[in-house]
């Protein structure tokens, strides 16, 4: 009886069963399907098809005006080859992504904590404090009034009062400091949908296992954070992932508006800001495609690499 049973665990599972199943669900909950459609029709529409048609278009020549003319891979030979600014797009990309990327993630993940530790009016009211940034366009007004190049700016008004600098600084023209500004801001900036995942992920823990935790022996909150927490918080933490990779291989409004379109000396450009240069600009559709075809696979396999990375907390 025991290898009757044992046999009957191991048995592989049913295929055309399981998709019977799947699509007796789905009748089911159809009407649930029918609410989303309306999202799920925009979605396909602006995000699905241009995703998947880049890698055609980026094979041609188009300029939104003549049919397409096929030219092979020449658009990506000289993306790499002759196109010099793309290269500096490349390299400040990376840099935003390493700083923005990795920093605002573990920020979000600090914030969240720290607020679910709060009692329920104070959870609300840092809550949208955080989050509000990401949704207020204004905010740029805001900052380019604080380095602002002249010496009425905020920043070089007061660091002038206090003697510290003796002329206004060129924060936003200067490439030396140019990077520095956009990364602050962008970290500023990145409160947005990840950190809501998080904040629900803290908030969807069953209180069970804590009570189960200081039964077991857990002294304090950092032994609860990494026994408990962290691997109760699987779906959330690759959610704000995901969010957080777009948003760092993506990034490129906050330079756009605050340096301009194209910054000093490239000092800000990033591969956004090449794509929206050659495709909103000089409509090269072509090679506006070829551009946001390989941004594009960069991002899947950094995006592979995460899910591994957090495998054994979403497994």
């Amino acid at each position: 009886m025991a290898k009757v049973k044992e046999q009957t665990a191991v048995k592989p599972i049913n295929t055309e069963s399981k998709f019977h199943y799947t699509l007796h669900l789905m009748k089911q909950n159809q009407s649930c399907y029918w609410m989303m459609l309306p999202f799920f029709a925009l979605f396909a529409v602006f995000t699905i098809i241009p995703v998947v048609m880049s890698l055609p278009l980026g094979l041609t020549s188009f300029n939104l005006v003549q049919f397409p003319r096929y030219i092979g891979l020449t658009n990506f030979y000289s993306l790499f080859v002759n196109d010099d600014v793309f290269l500096i797009a490349i390299k400040n990309t990376l840099i935003f992504a390493i700083f923005t990327g990795p920093f605002s993630y573990v920020l979000s993940f600090i914030l969240a904590w720290l607020i679910n530790e709060m009692n329920p009016v104070l959870k609300v009211v840092f809550t949208f404090i955080f989050y509000a940034p990401s949704m207020t366009p204004s905010a740029y007004v805001i900052w380019q009034l604080v380095f602002s190049g002249d010496s009425y700016g905020y920043l070089n008004s007061v660091l002038m009062d206090f003697g510290i600098i003796n002329s206004a600084k060129q924060w936003l023209t200067d490439v030396r400091y140019m990077m520095t500004v956009v990364i602050i801001v962008q970290l500023w900036m990145s409160m947005g949908a990840g950190f809501l995942a998080l904040r629900a992920g803290f908030q969807g823990i069953d209180t069970a296992l804590y009570e189960a935790g200081a039964i077991e022996g857990i002294q304090n909150r950092f032994q609860e954070l990494f026994t408990i927490t962290i691997p109760a918080m699987g779906p959330s933490l690759l959610f704000a992932a995901v969010l957080a990779i777009s948003g760092a291989f993506t990034v490129g409004t906050v330079g756009q508006q605050l340096c301009g379109l194209p910054s000093t000396d490239y000092a800000v450009h990033t591969i956004m800001n090449h794509a929206n240069d050659y495709g909103s600009i000089r409509y090269e559709m072509g090679y506006a495609s070829a551009i946001c075809f390989v941004l594009f696979a960069v991002m899947i396999i950094t995006n592979q690499v995460i899910r591994r990375v957090l495998s054994k907390y979403t497994d």
